[in-house]
Order: structure tokens, then sequence, then C-alpha cells
């Protein structure tokens, strides 16, 4: 008995420490609970009164108290390890556990999260799915978008999986699937170093398979909570195999550019969108471009509605493919 009541006094204990942040909101509000993330603007915060986190926006915050360890971004790209802890006059934070105890612009932090021991305290992932079946021909076709991702103190790992897959009577069954894996670490005055490989294969485009490996540098022009704005450079190696006659292999080695803005302080609505350009080195002439847009409407329960949008162009396809593709998905989904 000793035990237990031992047990259950220190699980109470937690608890109450765990809900011991605080904010103070531009009417004066006050919101007790645990703070979980803050991105894109928004923070989520966990409460003993509400089923579900409360999204606030955070130019609505105005001092924000934080017993618990995160790990923050400042527009200007440093990043600390650190409680929180408003100080003087409104709108002034303290990084307790940075140098000499940094203080900062509350409006200065663009991303918070909450770092526990766990593995899963760091971890995000998302899936929607789409399905559309059509009388005429016996149309059937399946979409799906998949994300995941893992941030530690000073870099990041994530992955993606797209699948959109057609079929119907009188026709062969038509696919395109492509992967993402990208490892990215945070330099100082917000560059950033980047290795990225991309998978992808269409049968618009013939293409059985093509693994790209992009090596890069790149920079946030613009890293605030209403939005950001950056660009990357750097070389690719392009391995390729098509399912023309031929069987034709390509393995080149390409330059690249991309331009990626990403705009979230528009309501329930999140606006992403990049595009990257190959020129060949070892192929004479060759221009490749990618281009991708997603638009994202939150819903309650941490569900959402996607729509998006991805083209690819090859100057130089292999015989009788085409140029350019594109596919258009609407899905459904929930996100971690």
């Amino acid at each position: 008995m000793k035990i237990l009541f031992f047990t259950a006094l220190m699980y109470c204990g937690y608890n109450l420490w765990a809900q011991n942040d605080t904010l103070v909101l531009k009417n004066n509000n006050r919101i007790v609970g645990e703070i979980k993330t803050m991105q894109n603007g928004v923070l989520g915060i966990e409460t003993d009164y509400s089923d579900s986190d409360f999204k606030i926006t955070w130019l609505e915050v105005v001092e924000v108290y934080g017993n618990q360890m995160f790990l923050i971004t400042l527009k200007n790209g440093d990043r600390y390890n650190t409680t929180l802890k408003s100080v003087g006059a409104k709108g002034k934070v303290k990084l307790a556990n940075s140098e000499n105890g940094r203080v900062v612009n509350i409006q200065d932090i663009v991303f918070i999260k909450s770092v526990k021991s766990s593995f899963v305290s760091r971890l995000d992932a998302s899936l929607s799915v789409g399905f559309n079946l059509t009388k005429s021909n016996n149309l059937r076709q399946l979409n799906v978008r998949s994300k995941i991702g893992y941030t530690a103190n000073y870099w990041q790992l994530m992955g993606s999986y797209n699948s959109v897959r057609s079929k119907q009577d009188g026709s062969n069954e038509i696919h395109r699937t492509d992967a993402n894996i990208r490892f990215t670490y945070f330099l100082k005055n917000d560059m950033l170093a980047i290795f990225n490989s991309e998978y992808l294969a269409n049968d618009e485009q013939k293409i059985d398979f093509r693994l790209t490996n992009r090596l890069g540098f790149g920079n946030y022009f613009i890293h605030t909570n209403y939005l950001y704005f950056g660009a990357i450079a750097g070389l690719a190696l392009n391995n390729e195999r098509f399912s023309d006659d031929l069987a034709t292999n390509r393995n080149s080695l390409e330059a690249f550019g991309s331009l990626e803005l990403n705009l979230f302080d528009i309501k329930d609505f999140d606006l992403l969108t990049n595009i990257i350009a190959y020129p060949s080195i070892t192929e004479k002439n060759r221009f490749r471009l990618d281009y991708k847009l997603d638009l994202k409407y939150d819903l309650p329960l941490d569900f959402f509605i996607k729509l998006g949008v991805t083209y690819n162009f090859d100057n130089q396809p292999v015989q009788d493919a085409s140029k350019d593709d594109y596919v258009f998905q609407a899905t459904f989904g929930w996100e971690l």
C-alpha cells in the first residue's frame, strides 16, 4: 500500500508540474496547461479542462512561462534547449539555459517544441488517403500521401511517400509514385546543409525509376511567424531507368537550384510550394523541372483536407514518352 501511495503521489506531482506552463494573451486571459509545440505561427497547449489541445495564434501571446525543456528556434536561425520565462516588459522572454540568460522578443521565436527523453515527443507524422470511383469505364483511383519526421537539437530527418494508382476497363493500370528522404543540418544565421534522396516512378513519362541524390546548402531569406521563404543550391547525381523499347538507362550529374515558400498565417489554411530546376552538367542541353503545391485546411481533432499539385518536366525524355506530367490529388487525413 505504501508503494502504491508513493507511486500515485509521484504521478500526481508529475502531472501538476507538466500542467504548469502558462500563457498570457493580449486580452489578459491566462491559459494554464502543458505547451506541446509552436510552429507555423500556431501554438498547441494541452489543458485539464479540454478534450483536445487548444490552438492559439502565437501573435496573440504576450507572456509565456514554461517550466519544462523546449527546443526553440529564433527567426535568425539560432537554436536553444531552454525553459521559457517572460521578464520585464510584455513581449520579452528569457531563455534560461542560453548564454548569460539571453532575453529575446517573443515574436522573434518562430518554433517551439517540448523535448522529453522519449522518441515519440520529437516525432511528427501524417497520413491522408483519397479514393475516386466512376461508373463510366469502371474508373478506380487511389491516392495516398504520407510524411514522417524527427527533429533533434541541430538536425532534422524527414521522409514522405505519395502514390497515385488508376485503373479502368480497357486500359492498363497507371501508377505514379514518389518518395523522399531528407536530412537537414541547421547552421548559424539561418543557413542549412541538406542531403536529399528522391525516388520517382511514372508511367506517363515511361520512368521505371529515377533516383536523385542531392547535396546542397541554403538559407532562409524570410523566417517569421507568418511565413518562410528560402533557397537551396548544390549538385545532384541522377540515376534513371526507362520502360521504353530499349530499356534505356541514364546516369548524369546535374546542378540544382530550388525555391520554397510556406504561408501559414491564413486562418486554418496552410500553403506550401516549391520549385526545383536541374540543368544537366554531363548531358548537353538537358533541363528538368519539378514543381509542387500543397494547400491544407485544418479540421477539428487533427483531421485535415489537402489539395496537391505535382508537375514534372524533362526537355529530353526517352522516345515516345511525354515531356511533362502532372498530378492533382485531393485527400482527407489525420496528423500526429
